[in-house]
């Protein structure tokens, strides 16, 4: 995702992607490299995964995307031909493909600062669950909520987002939601897939609120399931193909590298290794790469990965207490009978 939003974002001021001289793209790499340097700077250590195959569940959504790219393609052909700059650029911004190539530059990219990488045999997300999960991890970074699916105790939204957005990071703790849904886990993967996901389309008519409280009346998807098909008057209509078993049959038992497996370190960067990948096949600047990779240096050496006070700001959170919630919630009660024999006089 994040190679997505460089190649999308990162540009020249006439809109076209960063090249090298040899043509081939480079907004990439110059991405990766200033993103990862500010993250670092920011006492965060970061551990990169990359996608695997994709689930055979995740064809209909796949399709979508696709059918999405070829009408973006044929926009930006129309636009070409009437001269229209803006929609040129909005509509080539939409066709943009992340290749096998990229990837490979990206995780070389990496190889060279010293960052961890994983490859995972499927899902990104699942693999940053379990890392999260196994404690190897503070917490999985994504703008995916099926993350919390897969299992996550912190899921971090907003971590890769451009500085220029100025968005705090959303810190989302598995423990609470459930404690706030007053939902065991597998009720609350329905929940999500109720409401749709990559595998599953939502059934038409049902929100968040109807979700929560159809799944407290059926206590599961199956009950609710079977209760809609009973009862054909009834305004929900199950989809045709609605895999909801299967779905959560991959949030429960994900394909996945297992932690202890993998051996994750954080290495001194190969300094020269960067100035001939990234300044002389890549054309970047040699000041602003050795500048880079001293920050490299001296930031992995002295970062402790803890919290993420220095990367955005940090919104003040009231905090209460068990017995603060108790008075307040006893002084509303005498607040409303004080109303009330007011009332009454």
């Amino acid at each position: 995702m994040s190679l997505y939003q460089f190649l999308i974002a990162v540009r020249q001021q006439d809109g076209q992607q960063l090249m090298a001289e040899t043509g081939e793209t480079t907004s990439h790499l110059m991405g990766m490299f200033y993103r990862t340097l500010r993250i670092i700077d920011n006492g965060i250590k970061p551990v990169y995964i990359f996608d695997g195959h994709p689930p055979h569940l995740k064809s209909g959504e796949l399709a979508k995307r696709y059918v999405r790219r070829e009408e973006a393609n044929k926009a930006m052909e129309d636009a070409k031909e009437t001269g229209d700059t803006a929609e040129l650029d909005k509509f080539s911004r939409r066709t943009v493909r992340v290749t096998k190539e990229q990837n490979d530059e990206a995780k070389k990219l990496l190889r060279l600062m010293g960052i961890p990488y994983v490859d995972a045999p499927c899902e990104a997300e699942a693999q940053c669950a379990a890392l999260a999960k196994a404690g190897m991890v503070y917490a999985a970074a994504s703008e995916d909520m099926d993350t919390l699916c897969f299992e996550s105790p912190i899921l971090l939204r907003h971590l890769t987002f451009s500085e220029q957005r100025k968005l705090p990071i959303t810190e989302v703790k598995l423990t609470e939601t459930l404690e706030g849904l007053d939902m065991p886990m597998g009720q609350f993967i329905d929940l999500c897939i109720l409401l749709g996901c990559d595998y599953c389309e939502p059934i038409k008519g049902i929100g968040p609120a109807t979700a929560v409280k159809l799944l407290r009346e059926h206590k599961d998807l199956d009950g609710l399931v079977k209760y809609i098909k009973d009862h054909p008057e009834s305004r929900y209509k199950i989809p045709e193909k609605w895999p909801y078993q299967d779905a959560r049959e991959l949030f429960l038992k994900p394909e996945i590298v297992d932690p202890a497996t993998l051996d994750i370190k954080w290495e001194e960067p190969d300094v020269e290794g960067l100035v001939d990948y990234l300044v002389k096949e890549k054309g970047f600047s040699e000041d602003r790469v050795r500048n880079g990779a001293s920050r490299l240096m001296k930031n992995l050496k002295t970062a402790q990965q803890g919290r993420l006070d220095g990367f955005f700001k940090v919104l003040p959170k009231e905090e209460t207490t068990t017995g603060d919630k108790r008075k307040q919630a006893d002084k509303a009660v005498d607040k409303t009978k004080k109303a009330k024999i007011s009332k009454k006089k």
